[in-house]
């Protein structure tokens, strides 16, 4: 039976813990190390913290959620539409209300980020409904905030290359500087935990979901980098997440659809897939993101790793030591649902060791899915506790029970500044990759080529970007004082336009060709092809996957950008007309077209100027 307080005596038990936090003592000092007691003093208040609340509000605190609008109390008609199809409640405000929910994230689709202001004002209207409840516990709002091709937060927000490119820079400063910058331009619209970054060694080139998300195929490499940014991000008082345990980075299916297998012996395990999430856990990371993915060698039961125990307690705590957080992707995914129905998928999940839920297809199913298993005495109360701890450590540990709010001043002081938009600029300038360049065709002049047909993909554009990849190419080219003709051709031009692009190409001095994920009888190829016959030189540029290089190979120079979006982009046009050096080296290998086995350019091909 919980012994219930005053609401106030609660808000002064949530003050508590901040203040233990802000001195770093403790009023039960022992001769023992500072930081010891401030550990322990800290977990006294919080362990206080819980026993205040009841089952409900338990059960609700592992619980990260979506929800529709722009605003907690006030969405438009449409977002409220939603809610009460999804989740049976109008707005964030009463989602708090109704399931004690211990986080939100925040999704573009869902109309949660529309701008930096109204970002902030969200997240406050959020905090407030959160210290409202009758155990008052600030919300841990989170996003996929990964850079490159994965961005909620958009313009005018600082948007920086993504980690396949920051891996082609090489440079852990640059990785550390991109987290704490972009951390704390989050922590100023108040979101507190990201799902950043992605430590996935992605050895396939195929691989449908990680790809670009992923630093490379060095696993020590990408330890390094990971390293890094987690240090950044954390430095900016943002919770950062390693994903996705035990790693995603060797597949050919994608867990939103389906269940991939991992066919790595654990030998290989360990010395591909771990090394990122041990340095993940040395460099102090406070969350590590499940992946819903079948891995044999380390569970033969075919659970997917996030309702693995052998994996998650087994491996990433016993094994590895990790204490901290242990969240799931998101529970909506094809990949953890197809052998489980969604009433047992957190119930097994925190049975396996996990501690926050992600973003479940239907809140209340899985919300009484956990209830019935505590009533039923297969989940105990203790159980929970456990999970809410590493929770509210978090929390306190990130500043929200000293500073669950934001002051929009700071917005303008932080966010999208000019100072960290050119660095931004210099950092993407580092990753660019030059892969060909036939008789020396970059970089092009202004005086010398002055006429230029920018053509090619235009796939749906992340939020980093302001336009159309061929637009924002074609208009950091004008600026660089050529003449640019933009016609976007599409990931898949038809013959006509294909036709069509080369008419064009055949006045001009030279034309720029984005492609995306090109690969055998993709018409984008035939395109290339149109485009060289045409006669004008050809620059073509990889705007996500760098393998496409393998089956374009007459271009007279080729670079990838890792991304497209508005920095490399732009970066890239600098390149093209020489006003910045190509310092990229590939992160990944690329294999011939017509001989896989065989390698066309390796681990750190780069040219230069």
């Amino acid at each position: 039976m919980h012994h219930r307080t005053s609401r106030r005596s609660l808000l002064t038990a949530t003050a508590a813990v901040a203040a233990t936090a802000a001195t770093g003592t403790t009023a039960h000092a022992e001769p023992r190390s500072r930081d010891h007691d401030h550990g322990q003093g800290r977990d006294r208040q919080l362990k206080r913290l819980i026993a205040h609340m009841s089952i409900e509000e338990k059960i609700g605190q592992l619980f990260v959620m979506r929800v529709y609008g722009h605003s907690a109390t006030d969405p438009d008609q449409a977002d409220i539409d939603a809610n009460l199809t999804d989740m049976g409640v109008r707005d964030a405000a009463e989602l708090i209300a109704t399931y004690h929910v211990g986080g939100i994230i925040y999704f573009t689709w869902a109309h949660n980020t529309r701008d930096p202001y109204q970002i902030a004002d969200l997240s406050n209207g959020i905090q407030r409904a959160g210290l409202a409840q009758h155990t008052p516990v600030p919300l841990l709002i989170a996003t996929d905030q990964e850079h490159g091709i994965v961005c909620r937060v958009g313009y005018p927000a600082t948007l920086f290359p993504g980690a396949m490119a920051l891996g082609a820079g090489g440079s852990r400063d640059d990785a550390y500087l991109m987290g704490r910058i972009a951390g704390s331009e989050l922590d100023a619209i108040g979101i507190r935990q990201n799902y950043s970054p992605d430590a996935d060694v992605n050895v396939n080139p195929a691989n449908p979901v990680i790809g670009v998300r992923s630093f490379g195929s060095e696993p020590d490499a990408v330890a390094r980098m990971v390293a890094a940014e987690v240090q950044g991000y954390q430095s900016s008082r943002i919770a950062s997440t390693a994903k996705h345990f035990p790693g995603h980075g060797d597949t050919a299916v994608d867990s939103h659809t389906g269940i991939p297998v991992i066919t790595h012996t654990r030998e290989e395990w360990e010395r591909i897939d771990a090394p990122p999430f041990r340095a993940a856990i040395a460099a102090g990371i406070d969350s590590i993101m499940t992946a819903h993915i079948q891995f044999p060698a380390l569970d033969p039961s075919n659970d997917p790793a996030t309702l693995s125990r052998p994996i998650l307690t087994g491996i990433l705590r016993e094994e590895l030591g990790y204490q901290g957080v242990v969240i799931t992707d998101s529970l909506g995914m094809q990949g953890v649902r197809d052998k489980y129905g969604d009433d047992r998928v957190p119930v097994l999940a925190l049975k396996a060791g996990v501690d926050q839920l992600l973003n479940p297809p239907d809140l209340a199913t899985a919300w009484n899915g956990v209830r019935s298993a505590v009533e039923s005495g297969e989940i105990t109360e203790e159980r929970l506790d456990e999970s809410i701890l590493r929770v509210l450590q978090v929390k306190e540990r990130r500043g929200l029970l000293q500073r669950p709010y934001v002051d929009a001043r700071r917005i303008d002081r932080t966010v999208g500044t000019r100072s960290h938009l050119a660095t931004a600029d210099r950092i993407a300038e580092r990753t660019t990759t030059l892969l060909v360049n036939r008789a020396a065709l970059l970089p092009l002049s202004p005086r010398r080529r002055t006429n230029l047909l920018v053509v090619g993909a235009d796939p749906a554009s992340p939020s980093g970007t302001t336009g159309p990849p061929t637009t924002v190419l074609g208009k950091a080219l004008t600026e660089l004082g050529f003449a640019v003709t933009v016609l976007s051709t599409g990931t898949s031009p038809t013959a006509e336009t294909i036709d069509a692009a080369a008419a064009v190409a055949t006045d001009m001095d030279a034309v720029i060709v984005g492609t995306y994920n090109t690969g055998p009888g993709d018409p984008q190829g035939r395109l290339v092809a149109a485009l060289l016959a045409a006669g004008a030189p050809v620059v073509q540029i990889a705007i996500r996957n760098p393998y496409d290089i393998a089956y374009l190979p007459d271009v007279g120079a080729a670079l990838a950008t890792y991304s497209w979006t508005d920095v490399e982009l732009r970066a890239a046009a600098r390149v093209i007309a020489g006003r910045a050096e190509p310092r990229g080296r590939l992160p990944v290998p690329i294999q011939r077209a017509d001989d896989p086995a065989q390698v066309l350019y390796p681990v750190g091909h780069g040219l230069s100027y």
